[in-house]
């Protein structure tokens, strides 16, 4: 788990509405909004390439990060962001305030290890990937950037579910009730591979007589 912190560097944002975070956009910025916790919803700003730079790890998408807005530090999760669907560019972004002693849920990705001496694997196996994020609820202080899956003992025909992960102190997981049978959902699974059958189209050539045979057939009918 990595130790870095995120640091966003904020303005706030007097002019609201489509025309003014198209202005804010072409001089590089990114509009967004902080709300959350009991207080007031606030429109910020924050440069587009300060807020590039961060979603290129991982780590940004499941971290308590710090929003700097003046004087005033406030803390929060990303809790959603918008892309350009054609280019390389940030149109806008939700932060949710986190209080430290208030559960938080969100969720985080999950990285399977083992998987190259998985068991299964080296008998043959195929691993099949059934989940890559997971839903969960702790404090803020216990927010991992992401749950482990260990792949080493997976049988083929065997797989690791909901109620198996070990997860991190204070960590629970969100909608999945009891983990009963019919919520305790596989995450990771290895499976026979997928025989590949190839049919010959080609029509069976006719069986040939012998030449010598069909002489003596001729011959014995015109006996």
């Amino acid at each position: 788990m990595s130790a870095e912190d995120f640091i966003l560097n904020a303005e706030l944002r007097e002019d609201q509405g489509k025309g003014a975070s198209r202005r804010l956009r072409h001089a590089n910025k990114v509009p967004g909004i902080i709300y959350g916790a009991g207080k007031e919803a606030v429109a910020i700003s924050v440069a587009h390439n300060e807020l590039f730079h961060h979603l290129e790890h991982e780590a940004f998408y499941s971290h308590v990060l710090e929003i700097k807005i003046g004087k005033k530090t406030e803390k929060g999760i990303l809790k959603d962001l918008q892309r350009h669907p054609a280019k390389p560019l940030l149109l806008h972004f939700d932060i949710l305030r986190v209080k430290a002693g208030e559960k938080l849920k969100t969720k985080v990705p999950v990285h399977f290890i083992n998987e190259d001496t998985c068991v299964g694997v080296k008998a043959g196996g195929v691993v099949s990937h059934n989940v890559t994020e997971l839903e969960i609820e702790c404090l803020p202080k216990n927010l991992p950037e992401y749950i482990e899956v260990d792949l080493a003992n997976v049988e083929i025909g065997h797989a690791v579910h909901l109620s198996e992960l070990q997860l991190p102190t204070g960590v629970e997981l969100v909608n999945h009730g009891e983990l009963d049978a019919a919520h305790d959902q596989p995450v990771a699974s290895v499976n026979e591979p997928k025989k590949v059958v190839v049919e010959d189209d080609a029509p069976e050539a006719p069986a040939e007589v012998p030449v010598g045979d069909e002489g003596k057939e001729e011959e014995a009918g015109e006996e």
